[in-house]
């Protein structure tokens, strides 16, 4: 192949991923959230007071739980699911020992817990594995030949035809297996203890040893791992100028699951200048989660060879992500002696209870390099889908007005909250057109009040109840709308 020809290759494959301005009027999905944590949905953001004031984005990190940590058996990353059956939560996380002589360095395992309420957590001794000199503990899977299983997620995003029956997937990866046994896997559960051996399939060889996080694009019917690239980078014992960093993100995809992944990992995210004004020059790994068509990164900032952060980054495409404004963390360290201000591993994807969304992290009380640091598990909590919104200004306030929208029928919901501080909150939406003329009797001043912002679903009509979005089955609008300060997250069609 000539370089050319493999050069408009490469660019072929990449530009494949590519996420694209929307095609206008875009379509929305009735029932799936239209979140505002970007401008895909933006035509244009201004305040009314545009000399001095912006609508901009801000971050709301979910709130720690005051119980934390909410549970102490384990050493590392963490992952936490509902049972679609039972309602029951169920935790798997990971745990370590060092070896004893003449074996050399740490075995990893994956342990497990379970709860009624998601905040009192037990670990039943199963007797699977021996773990520690015995068999009377809560170790749930171990690599092939009892070899070291790490970094591993429960995939919740699988679709039914490709689980081969199992309620559970899960990814991990193993290493000192044997030949043909090292790297990530794939193993199959109905409970989430007993992992079937049968089942079980190696889909990439490669030394990636961070949590390697695997979902499912339905809109691109395909797979996206986040991973390292070790095929190319430290493979070696060397200096810098040979081994270079795998501590970046880099991803692989596939059309299937249950195959030998192709292709090598790609880059797609490394730190930047922001990062190295605070020598955040390394990441340590990105979970990922996909909901509402977007990639949901949990990134790990890591200070070598210090302390780690959660960091929230978003993709409409998984290639090309969206830092946090002002690089919020998601997941801060703990207060100096607290028992996370060391480190903070936010798990894949959050737990929906409700009107909440639960995020559960390993927390540790030192940082990377400490032999002696601790792990346990946390909480922290938000209002359903309120990580990212548009803030309006309290001066005055602003408008955000939407590309064109086909409106699939159905009433209009908003996800707004108030501001904060003293002044006031205040909300209005009206409909226009491609080139903003309003449509009569859906103007802010027929647009009826909006007075529970705590609330994450809205309902929004004009003229005491009698005019609804129901009015534009099947058309193209624009939703504009204020905000005095007050904050915008999703909008639903339903």
């Amino acid at each position: 192949m000539s370089g050319k020809l493999l050069v408009f290759c490469l660019f072929l494959s990449i530009a494949g991923l590519r996420a694209e301005i929307p095609v206008e009027p875009v379509l929305i999905e009735s029932g799936v959230p239209q979140f505002f944590i970007d401008d895909w949905l933006v035509d244009d953001r201004v305040a009314l007071k545009k000399k001095s004031h912006a609508v901009v984005h801000r971050v709301h990190p979910p709130v720690k739980h005051p119980f934390n940590p909410v549970y102490s058996g384990a050493s590392g990353y963490v992952n936490v699911a509902r049972h679609p059956e039972t309602g029951r939560y169920q935790l798997w996380t990971q745990v370590h020992e060092r070896l004893a002589p003449p074996r050399k360095g740490t075995n990893y395992a994956i342990a497990y817990a379970e709860s009624d309420d998601g905040i009192s957590w037990i670990a039943p001794e199963l007797d699977l594995y021996e773990w520690l000199g015995s068999r009377g503990n809560n170790i749930v899977h171990m690599g092939p030949n009892d070899a070291r299983a790490s970094g591993h997620q429960i995939l919740l995003t699988i679709p039914e035809k490709v689980r081969r029956g199992f309620t559970y997937i899960m990814t991990y990866r193993t290493g000192g297996a044997g030949k043909g046994n090292d790297g990530i896997r794939l193993v199959g559960s109905n409970d989430g203890i007993h992992w079937h051996r049968d089942s079980e399939m190696m889909i990439k060889h490669l030394h990636s040893d961070t949590l390697n996080s695997i979902v499912y694009d339905k809109g691109r019917d395909r797979y996206l791992m986040t991973c390292r690239a070790k095929d190319r980078y430290l493979r070696f014992q060397g200096e810098v100028v040979d081994t270079g960093a795998s501590r970046r993100v880099s991803i692989l995809q596939s059309r299937k699951l249950w195959q030998e992944w192709p292709g090598q990992p790609q880059p797609v995210l490394i730190p930047d200048e922001i990062d190295a004004d605070n020598d955040n020059n390394f990441f340590y790994g990105m979970p990922m989660h996909h909901h509402a068509g977007i990639y949901w990164g949990f990134l790990w900032v890591f200070r070598l060879n210090d302390p780690i952060h959660t960091e929230l980054v978003t993709s409409r495409d998984g290639v090309h992500w969206k830092r946090s404004p002002f690089r919020t963390p998601l997941i801060p360290l703990g207060e100096d002696g607290a028992w996370d201000d060391g480190m903070t591993f936010g798990g894949p994807h959050w737990v929906e209870v409700d009107d909440e969304w639960r995020f559960y992290y390993a927390g540790h009380d030192g940082p990377h390099e400490s032999k002696d640091r601790k792990a346990a598990v946390g909480l922290a909590t938000c209002k359903r889908e309120r990580l990212i919104g548009l803030h309006g200004p309290a001066n005055g306030g602003g408008i955000v007005v939407t590309r064109m929208l086909q409106w699939p029928g159905g009433d209009l919901y908003i996800n707004v909250g108030p501001g904060g501080g003293d002044t006031e909150s205040a909300v209005s939406v009206r409909v226009s057109d491609a080139i903003r003329n309003v449509h009569e009797g859906y103007n802010h001043e027929d647009c009826d009040p909006l007075m529970d912002l705590p609330s994450t679903r809205q309902k929004v009509s004009w003229k005491n109840g009698t005019r609804t979005m129901q009015d534009f089955a099947g058309k193209a609008v624009r939703l504009e709308i204020f905000l005095k300060n007050a904050d915008l997250f999703t909008l639903l069609a339903e």
